[in-house]
């Protein structure tokens, strides 16, 4: 069979279709976030958290996907946990990592938001500080939303002895597949602040996280800006009522080499 030249107006087309598809593509992946957010099964108290966490930019920043296996990290009320439900869907899973002191505090949250299996993708772990087993390379992604400065948190009394942070590191890393994402989502600290900070005012520097993140094997692919605020005072505790949900947050993307 003798090959026919293109011609230049079936080029267009061709290449008008190409376009119209990764448009389409586009729209459809914003669309998957969005349908999440605005799912009418959420609650009007996480709704009013919306506009200063905008989860869906943070998910969609971070690739999560229909499909994937993903771990919430120190999930405490179950905030993202549920909207990691609905973008993940039927074939996904999402783990629900909490401990017994998370799990105390945000008891009335979670005994509503996981009643009746109304989650069926979801999965409870609980696990202790140091005590996290993960199955090695289980996991497309990984989440830590304003939980990384709590390695430098200590409360014994509390129930909140100090964490071994490379050994937790280390651990996600094993959990992790191969190519899987580990998303950090956390509280701005001043440059330079020492990681003592994480225990005071509840903040840690970007740089400390990358360098530790990275030195358990990790790679930092992208950073995004969508939860800035450069207003905020590094000085005060993140939760100072007038400041609790408005604080200037970082975005960090890393990712587990292939």
């Amino acid at each position: 069979m003798s090959a026919k030249p293109i011609t230049f107006y079936a080029l267009l087309a061709l290449l008008s279709c190409t376009a119209n598809g990764a448009a389409a593509d586009a729209v459809n992946k914003t669309d998957m976030y969005t349908a999440a957010v605005d799912n009418m099964a959420r609650s009007e108290k996480d709704r009013q958290r919306d506009a200063g966490r905008q989860p869906g930019a943070v998910l969609n920043f971070l690739g999560i996907k229909p499909g994937m296996s993903v771990l919430d990290l120190y999930s405490g009320g179950g905030y993202y946990t549920e909207l990691l439900s609905y973008v993940v869907g039927s074939k996904g899973k999402v783990v629900a990592h909490s401990n017994d002191a998370y799990a105390r505090m945000a008891n009335a949250e979670t005994s509503v938001r996981y009643a009746d299996n109304r989650l069926p993708n979801v999965v409870s772990l609980m696990a202790e500080n140091n005590e996290l087993e993960l199955q090695a390379n289980s996991l497309d992604a990984i989440l830590m939303v304003l939980s990384y400065h709590d390695i430098y948190y200590v409360d014994a009394d509390g129930g909140w002895p100090r964490i071994d942070g490379e050994k937790l590191l280390a651990e996600l890393h094993r959990g992790a597949k191969p190519g899987a994402v580990l998303g950090i989502v956390d509280h701005y600290a001043a440059a330079g602040s020492p990681r003592e900070t994480g225990g005071t005012t509840h903040r840690i520097d970007p740089a400390l996280v990358i360098a530790e993140v990275e030195a358990a094997g990790f790679i930092l692919e992208e950073q995004s800006n969508v939860l800035r605020n450069p207003a905020d005072d590094y000085s005060r505790t993140v939760f100072e009522p007038d400041l609790r949900g408005k604080t200037d947050r970082f975005v960090l993307k890393f990712r587990k080499p292939r």
